[in-house]
């Protein structure tokens, strides 16, 4: 079992930047792919970026590539997302999640933290 909890999430202005953190217990971090999701309500889970175990591989969905950084630190047990440029639609609760593989699906994550709401104003 992996525990999952994520901060720094808030209200910014379009242009601004925020940097989410995913702190990790349980099981061996290292050993873990990890992905950052996001939700509107209404809406379908939707991928935003995704690293591999040692954090050599990374992937990022089109609407955030070039603005978004995903990076983790596995002697802290955490995963970060660095948030620049912000925009309108980039608003939602944002979960990190932690599987096996680098995947984009929302399914290939067994485990997820509860979400931090990210608001940016225009």
């Amino acid at each position: 079992q992996v525990q999952l909890v994520e901060s720094g999430g808030g209200l910014v202005q379009a242009g601004g930047s925020l940097r989410l953190s995913c702190a990790a217990s349980g099981r061996t971090f290292s050993n873990y792919a990890m992905g950052w999701f996001r939700q509107v309500p209404g809406k379908d889970r939707e991928f935003v970026a995704t690293i591999n175990w040692s954090g050599d591989t990374t992937y990022y969905a089109d609407s955030v590539k070039g603005r978004f950084t995903i990076s983790r630190d596995n002697a802290k047990n955490t995963v970060y997302l660095q948030m620049n440029s912000l925009k309108p639609e980039d608003t939602a609760v944002y979960s990190c999640a932690c599987g096996n593989w680098v995947l984009r699906t929302p399914k290939s994550y067994p485990y997820w933290g509860q979400g931090t709401q990210v608001t940016v104003s225009s």
